[in-house]
């Protein structure tokens, strides 16, 4: 039975960067489990998963446009340290969690400290980055 939308299915995958470096895995024996079609994961990967069958194998690269984008520069950001809680002790690298008007928060990722001011990166981290993934169909079941 080949894999279409509405299909739940069940893979093992490693996802890695152009250099080899690896940035997520299936944990043996626990495949990564999802309906096709249902918007939970990058499209790139859902259009890779589609047709396929029941233990087949693929290697696919994954264009940025189609993971998580292109990076933005408008989205790195200076912002006042005042802002901050006073115990928190800013590094770069670190990665803070701001609280939008609207209820929701978006990770931000701290790319520079200054006596007054610090410089965060709202991009994805892996915003701008071509992914490659092994996959491997482990189970499909008609469309739900």
């Amino acid at each position: 039975m080949a894999v279409s939308v509405g299909s739940k299915v069940k893979v093992e995958y490693t996802g890695r960067f152009n250099d080899g470096t690896v940035f997520d895995k299936s944990k043996e024996g626990e495949p990564l489990e999802f309906v096709l079609g249902d918007g939970r994961l990058i499209a790139g990967f859902e259009v890779a998963v589609e047709d396929m069958s029941l233990n087949e194998q693929k290697t696919i690269t994954i264009a940025a446009e189609n993971a998580y984008g292109p990076r933005d520069e408008s989205l790195v950001r200076k912002f006042g340290k005042n802002l901050l809680p006073d115990n928190l002790k800013p590094q770069n690298g670190m990665v803070l969690t701001l609280h939008l008007p609207n209820g929701g928060s978006v990770p931000a990722t701290i790319m520079d400290v200054s006596e007054t001011d610090i410089v965060v990166d709202l991009n994805h981290p892996m915003a701008g980055k071509e992914l490659i993934f092994d996959i491997k169909l482990v189970s499909v079941e008609p469309k739900v």
